[in-house]
């Protein structure tokens, strides 16, 4: 199991258009991928629960990958992470 924290800067925070490419980047990977805001869990390949979770601009999230390709999948989130929130 590989995970991250990371605090979002994004000033809409994990809005519909990063959550849509996020779903769809996690959506490739084999590996279960869970976000986890601290009081909300989502998995990350389903787009309509990762909006539910309501991630504004400062909140800490953890993402958390398990699987076959864990190692891939974590450094691939990580990067998505830091390039468009």
């Amino acid at each position: 199991m590989k995970s991250f924290t990371y605090i979002v800067q994004d000033e809409l925070g994990l809005h519909a258009r990063p959550a849509g490419l996020l779903a769809k980047l996690a959506a490739g990977c084999t590996s279960t991928i869970t976000i986890d805001n601290g009081t909300k869990k989502a998995d990350a390949k389903r787009l309509m629960a990762i909006m539910s979770m309501g991630v504004k601009q400062g909140a800490e999230v953890t993402v958390t990958c398990e699987g076959a390709d864990e190692d891939a999948a974590a450094e691939a989130m990580e990067k998505f992470f830091k390039e468009n929130l």
